[in-house]
């Protein structure tokens, strides 16, 4: 007699050999609707504090991508020189944060 609890197929249950990981298929769907810059726009705004810092990120009150372009509201003018003079540099950090060229240019408002 056959017990219920064991499976009527193996291969029914065994994993298909063209099955794709969960981050691949998310990355997939993001190609297929084009939305992958715009998700990876709003991790550079999500992600603000992490990839430039907490005294940075305490004096910005705005950020967001556009066209490659990054626009950053900063409330402090020193703060805002520093940083116009480290541009291609935070630049760098910022794409390399996103693992993907986004921005190639930084507006300071």
């Amino acid at each position: 007699m056959d017990s219920p609890f064991k499976s009527q197929n193996s291969k029914e249950h065994a994993r298909k050999n063209d099955s794709q990981s969960l981050k691949d298929a998310i990355e997939s769907l993001l190609k297929v609707y084009q939305l992958e810059s715009k998700f990876q726009e709003s991790y550079i705004s999500a992600n603000w504090e992490q990839i430039v810092g907490k005294p940075i990120s305490s004096r910005t009150t705005e950020v967001y991508v556009s066209k490659e372009k990054l626009f950053v509201n900063i409330n402090s003018a020193p703060l805002k020189k520093e940083l116009l003079l480290a541009k291609q540099k935070l630049i760098q950090l910022i794409n390399q944060a996103a693992n993907k060229e986004i921005v190639k240019d930084i507006i300071f408002l």
